[in-house]
């Protein structure tokens, strides 16, 4: 995967800004799943809620603060949300009822909005240098409901790790570095701020993930990929192979086609505008995948947006 500021189509994005058509249904509330502060999912959905708001003045667009991907999903199965940000192996999880979720979750996809990259930190004096010498250890799991704690429960599931408290980044960031956990478990953008201050202070070291890998696939199938984050990144001197998932939007299968056309037109015609500043490294809203949204079928609001724009 080639990784970089903004991987845009720029002349196909050029042409789209001018086929934005007007919301024809009646005003109504939208409010978007996002993540913690801190995080690309906050950054992201309040650009989002923003440009929706701008291209469609009856849709009033809000962001909700929550704990991220598995929490997103159980607000949009119980209509406390309209859109979620989610990682795709959660989305799978929810619409097959598998755990974290115990019932089926009608979803369809908007689209894919970017690549997400498994990041297990550990301290850079540890002696630790694969997943598997954390057998002992303390490992900070992720916040609750969050996408990292998912993948990580799977990981320490199929390696026979303890699993280790679920903590938020930024508290999860300081017990590392008071050494009161040995390693921490998050999925994001690379660089993530909060360990690139991190790593200011104490410095950090990314785990390679080649080796988990395929026993993630095996599991539970390809929406786990192998993605190498750059070096540089925490002033790592080499790429470290690390495991990607998608992020999607999604929504519950009936809402209206309006909406979701309209939500899709946006995220087509002003990408450029919805790129966190600190977002660098991740493969966002890259058009050519944009409709790449694993087992999620797409709202045939958006599928017929995509078929008008891209043919």
């Amino acid at each position: 995967m080639t990784l970089s500021r903004r991987l845009f189509l720029l002349t196909p994005l050029a042409a789209l800004a001018c086929t934005t058509r007007d919301y024809p249904g009646p005003p109504r509330p939208l409010s978007i799943g996002a993540g913690e502060p801190g995080g690309p999912y906050l950054a992201f959905a309040t650009r989002l809620a923003a440009e929706i708001a701008a291209a469609e003045p009856g849709l009033r667009a809000t962001p909700a603060q929550t704990q991220a991907s598995v929490a997103n999903l159980r607000l949009l199965g119980t209509r406390e949300v309209d859109l979620a940000l989610a990682h795709a192996d959660a989305c799978e999880a929810a619409a097959t009822g598998a755990p974290p979720f115990t019932d089926r979750l009608p979803l369809r996809a908007l689209g894919r909005i970017y690549e997400n990259y498994l990041q297990i930190a550990v301290p850079a004096a540890s002696p630790v240098r694969r997943v598997a010498e954390l057998a002992g250890r303390r490992i900070a799991m992720g916040a609750p409901g969050s996408g990292a704690a998912m993948v990580a429960d799977r990981i320490t599931t199929r390696l026979h790790l303890t699993p280790g408290p679920q903590l938020r980044l930024a508290e999860a960031a300081a017990a590392l570095a008071e050494g009161r956990v040995d390693a921490l478990v998050w999925s994001g953008g690379v660089p993530t701020p909060a360990l690139e201050e991190l790593d200011i202070r104490t410095p950090i070291r990314l785990l390679p993930l080649d080796d988990v890998l395929p026993a993630l696939r095996g599991a539970h199938g390809p929406v786990y990929e192998q993605v190498s984050v750059p070096s540089g990144v925490y002033r790592a001197p080499r790429p470290i192979p690390t495991i990607g998932v998608a992020n999607l939007v999604v929504c519950r299968e009936e809402l209206p086609a309006e909406v979701a056309a309209a939500v899709t037109r946006v995220l087509l015609t002003r990408a450029d505008r919805l790129i966190p500043q600190d977002a660098l490294g991740i493969q966002f809203l890259d058009p050519r995948a944009l409709i790449s949204t694993a087992a999620i079928p797409l709202h045939p609001g958006a599928a017929g947006v995509y078929r008008e724009l891209h043919g």
